[in-house]
């Protein structure tokens, strides 16, 4: 059977987990969650006090984080030093620092490596925002997710209320938006749609529609 690399990246809370987790869960590959990685390292910055505009202190505290992700009664779980950190990293106060962390070099370079190595045996889906330009440019199929921006800030409102987070419409939007244009704008591999990419507006659809169009997609790689 060949085995390929799946690549979906796209704007924040466009439904690319989703998809990547419902993708991989059908094709039976593993999947590899980019954004939570970037949240880790995000958590242990604010936990310990990491002046994130200092370079030296951002590379010294690189050498003491590792990620991994385990499968635990269903769900993909993201461990920070041996921690569970699934429901910290998605707290309102991670996601007002993600953006400006994850656009700094040397963060960027040391999630990079660690996502390219867990792919170096394919089978895999991974979301994100640079996955099919620079973390798996050789990726046989890459996704690129669109939404409109009050979808978006409402499926976000919804997912932080299901994990009891509180947070108000406006400020979701703002952030938002505003992720959107640092990781757009960045000069370390800013989001982008790549060449190849295979552009899913999903404004419209439901999850169930959203895959069936990407495991079509997907079972067409499969073939080739």
């Amino acid at each position: 059977m060949k085995r390929i690399i799946v690549a979906i990246d796209g704007l924040s809370s466009c439904g690319k987990s989703t998809l990547a987790k419902s993708l991989a869960k059908s094709l039976h590959y593993a999947y590899l969650d980019s954004g939570a990685m970037y949240r880790a390292v995000t958590l242990y910055f604010l936990e310990n006090n990491i002046d994130y505009e200092n370079p030296e202190a951002v590379a010294d505290a690189l050498q003491h984080i590792e990620i991994h992700f385990e499968r635990i009664d269903g769900q993909n779980r993201t461990f920070l030093n041996g921690r569970d950190v699934e429901h910290d990293i998605r707290e309102m106060s991670v996601n007002d620092h993600v953006s400006p962390v994850s656009a700094l070099s040397a963060v960027r370079r040391a999630m990079v490596a660690q996502q390219q190595a867990m792919g170096k045996r394919r089978q895999i889906v991974s979301d994100g925002r640079d996955i099919g330009t620079v973390v798996f440019p050789d990726a046989e199929l890459k996704i690129y997710l669109l939404a409109d921006a009050d979808v978006r800030t409402s499926r976000r409102h919804l997912e932080l209320a299901s994990k009891g987070i509180d947070g108000e419409w406006e400020d979701i939007q703002r952030n938002l938006l505003e992720r959107d244009r640092i990781d757009s704008s960045r000069a370390d591999s800013p989001l982008r749609k790549a060449d190849d990419a295979v552009v899913i507006d999903n404004t419209l659809l439901s999850e169930e529609q959203q895959l069936e169009k990407a495991l079509e997609l997907a079972r067409i790689k499969l073939q080739e």
